[in-house]
């Protein structure tokens, strides 16, 4: 008979003896590979646990799908590229399958299951976590990815934190987060795209799973980075190039490019939650112009509606607002209007009558419509994940689009509702594969989205102006986008920076910030710095909340008028400028504010959060954020030399700088080598400005080149050539300026070009072979700023010495010797 100690001794060894059973029950790994089949790109493995499918999209682009059931035909919101034509050589052996590509090595570990990358020299790039790899807990799927030694990890959209986000983890969960933290997380936006950086090499990874998804770069561990979903397949894509822009131009290819937006969103825009009525409207496009503030655009908030109800006008608010809108694009202003998803439920309102009848509200599991609470009360929401609700939505736009609306902005798309807890049980379309909430939730600002491109472009036959709060990757086919309910705090706005950093890493170019925050009162100084920064943000929108302070350059005082004034106008003579930038980016992927990442990879300071805010501006301008509280601001200047973008002060780079800082002036400077088309200043981008198009080219030791474009700023003209470009290239080595042949079907506005050089002394240069005397000249970037003291006075304005050859804009090549 066994004592009392020996049970307990008997009972605790079972125990133990179970808890790794009870741990593999409950882990389920994938397994060991036990066949593999080869069909073109495609390599097929069956495992134990699990079906797995490897496919080559491009000689450095992968797709690895996974899951425990046979997997089904592909479907994507996010990818629409189909793979390329790609040539491949494979290997097997009783432990590994090694496909190659020209530039990458894919080895498969049969025993258990595994994968690694590897360039053709054998380095490796990226690899599963040695007995992790991938497996499921529930229906929870993770993939384990080995921590390289000094791994960076840089990316993920709209997500909040440092630059490098190694250290941190991240979900995915399209989220209304009124003034957010700016540790918040997640928010708005999904794009579940990363950038891993190690020992020189680069990779992109898509996870491309709609369910909630997590992401970990080492966060409460020394092993592993890692990525999953809650429900799904494991589906991602891995992308290896030299050159991060490179990663970002594969990604994009994948996942779409932006279209060109009309130049008009690349303006100076005006907007308060809410402008009323239209008197109060029209005041504000008023004093803008009195006061010499250029703008293209007033956005008008939710209490345009009548009672909140989409599709409608407050017609005691506005009671023409046909001609409303007629008058104020006379004046070279564009009219955007806010629109959210919620159709109110109320019998005799058209839309939600409409909306029944053409059945394309989303339901419960026992077909009821969901119901939930918003602006208006309950609300029935579109699918727009259902072709039937994509079609509905357009028809319905033509209440704005045909009084002459220009902007659609797409708000409370996450979705949002009061309570902000969508039941899972109700149920999505999802173009035909029927499924939750759990699964659509994350995509259906994405598709709002779309619907509201697709319907605003076959309206007009113009391109629209979409701005949306929520997406998921692949957004910017259809919209630019902007980070939602900000504060008026200096850490937020820095907070901004690195968010619309971010995006541009993660495919993103048209982004932006509410200036001055949206919640709170902005302070005199803060408001001042937001503003000079927002000149150099690709979608420029001052916006506030109701019950705060009014917030437009006027209400700060006339020296912060003054100050907006003179960023404001440096944005319109940059036009030129960003909007070949933007070209750029519809043709590369490329952002239009560029974290220093991209082109300073493997500089450690970059990194760091002292200077994590520095971006770039297109690829020449450097800027410096500064807050209202600094008059010292630390700065790092990459290698290669800087001219202060004010008086062409020159910098040596690689060091770290004290820059004084003066509340009139933003710290900006130009990378050396840069091209800068400009223009004269105008009013709103109607306006003509005068015939000579104004190139500033900066002196420096490396080889250089700037696509310039035009086209009409509004049509879709130019997708048959109806454009005007040109390549120009600056040469240290051989000291010329080359205008490239113009190409495309269109004339340039511009009758003739000054080069305006910065740098270069004593010049005796010729024009195709002829010489030329050029002109000597001082020219400022800023004007005066009245200092409002009891002396009285005027800030000294900075000025740029500088020499000028004027030519005619011939259509043929240029060369300047210098």
């Amino acid at each position: 008979m066994k004592t009392c100690m020996q049970r307990w001794i008997a009972g605790c060894f079972l125990l133990t003896m179970a808890i790794p059973a009870l741990a593999q029950e409950t882990v389920n790994t994938v397994g060991n590979v036990e066949k593999v089949s080869v069909n073109g790109q495609t390599i097929h493995l069956k495992i134990s646990n699990a079906a797995v499918e490897i496919t080559v999209c491009s000689p450095t682009m992968v797709r690895v799908r996974m899951d425990r059931q046979p997997l089904k035909a592909a479907f994507s919101y996010a990818v629409i590229a189909q793979p390329q034509t790609t040539a491949i050589k494979t290997s097997d052996s009783p432990t590994t399958f090694t496909l190659l590509t020209d530039s990458l090595q894919v080895v498969v570990q049969k025993k258990p299951y595994a994968i690694r990358f590897l360039n053709i020299q054998g380095q490796e790039i990226n690899a599963d976590e040695k007995g992790l790899t991938t497996s499921w807990v529930g229906e929870n799927v993770t993939t384990y990815k080995h921590l390289q030694e000094g791994e960076r990890f840089v990316g993920l959209g709209e997500k909040t934190g440092p630059l490098d986000r190694f250290g941190n983890a991240y979900t995915n969960w399209n989220s209304d987060v009124f003034g957010y933290a700016v540790n918040a997380d997640p928010i708005y936006s999904t794009i579940p795209f990363y950038i891993g950086i190690h020992h020189h090499l680069n990779y992109g990874i898509l996870l491309d799973n709609t369910y909630q998804s997590d992401f970990s770069f080492g966060a409460s561990t020394d092993r592993y980075a890692a990525f999953g979903a809650r429900a799904g397949e494991m589906q991602y894509y891995f992308i290896y190039h030299q050159q991060l822009a490179d990663i970002i131009s594969e990604y994009t290819a994948l996942t779409g490019r932006m279209p060109l937006p009309p130049l008009w969103s690349l303006g100076y825009q005006q907007n308060r939650y809410s402008y009323y009525p239209d008197t109060e409207v029209r005041r504000i496009a008023q004093t803008l112009r009195e006061k010499k503030i250029p703008a293209d655009g007033i956005t008008l908030d939710i209490h345009y509606m009548d009672n909140y109800k989409l599709f409608t006008w407050n017609k005691d608010r506005f009671p023409d607002p046909k001609k409303m809108i007629s008058d104020l694009k006379a004046d070279g202003f564009r009219t955007t209007l806010i629109v959210d998803p919620g159709i109110k439920v109320e019998d005799g309102y058209a839309a939600h009558e409409e909306g029944l009848m053409a059945n394309v509200f989303i339901k419960y599991s026992d077909g009821q419509l969901y119901s939930g609470q918003v602006w208006p009360g309950w609300c029935n929401f579109t699918d727009f994940t259902d072709p039937r609700g994509r079609a509905w939505w357009k028809q319905q736009l033509h209440h704005y689009t045909d009084i002459g609306v220009a902007g659609i902005w797409n708000d409370m798309n996450e979705i949002a509702t009061w309570g902000q807890k969508m039941p899972n049980n109700v149920l999505f379309n999802y173009d035909g594969h029927p499924t939750t909430h759990l699964q659509a939730h994350n995509v259906y600002a994405l598709n709002m989205a779309r619907s509201s491109y697709e319907g605003a472009k076959e309206a007009t036959h113009e391109r629209p102006f979409i701005l949306t709060r929520a997406g998921y990757a692949g957004l910017q086919r259809y919209t630019a986008i902007w980070t939602g309910d900000n504060r008026s705090e200096d850490d937020h706005m820095l907070a901004g920076v690195r968010l619309l950093n971010s995006l541009g890493l993660s495919g993103v170019a048209f982004t932006g910030m509410d200036i001055g925050g949206f919640t709170g009162n902005a302070s005199v100084g803060l408001y001042t710095r937001w503003i000079q920064l927002g000149a150099f943000i690709p979608y420029y929108r001052s916006h506030t909340a109701v019950n705060t302070r009014s917030s437009e350059p006027w209400t700060y005082g006339e020296e912060t008028m003054e100050i907006a004034r003179n960023y404001i106008n440096l944005r319109y003579k940059l036009m030129p400028y960003l909007y070949s930038t933007f070209y750029t980016a519809a043709q590369t992927g490329l952002p239009v504010q560029r974290s220093l990442a991209i082109d300073y990879t493997y500089d450690d300071k970059v990194y760091d959060p002292q200077y994590q805010q520095q971006f770039f501006f297109g690829p020449a301008l450097m800027v410096i954020p500064v807050t209202s509280q600094q008059t010292v601001v630390k700065t790092y200047f990459p290698e290669g030399d800087w001219y202060d973008l004010y008086n062409d002060t020159l910098l040596t780079g690689a060091q770290e700088k004290l820059l004084e800082t003066t509340l009139h002036k933003l710290p900006v400077y130009v990378r050396e080598s840069s091209i800068i088309p400009m223009q004269s200043l105008v009013q709103s981008t109607s306006e003509k400005p005068d015939d000579t198009l104004r190139l500033h080219i900066y002196k420096g030791h490396t080889a250089n080149h700037f696509t310039y474009y035009e086209d009409d700023g509004i049509s879709y003209a130019y997708e048959q050539g109806t454009y005007y470009r040109r390549d120009i290239a600056y040469t240290p080595a051989t000291h010329t300026i080359t205008l490239g042949a113009k190409t495309g079907k269109a004339a340039s506005k511009f009758g003739h070009v000054a080069l305006i050089l910065h740098g270069f002394e004593n010049l005796q240069p010729t024009v195709n072979g002829k010489a030329y005397t050029p002109a000597n000249a001082r020219l400022p970037f800023l004007s005066p700023i009245s200092r409002f003291d009891p002396q009285g006075g005027f800030t000294p304005v900075d000025s740029c010495k500088v020499q000028v050859i004027q030519l005619l804009n011939s259509d043929d090549k240029v060369e300047v010797n210098l």
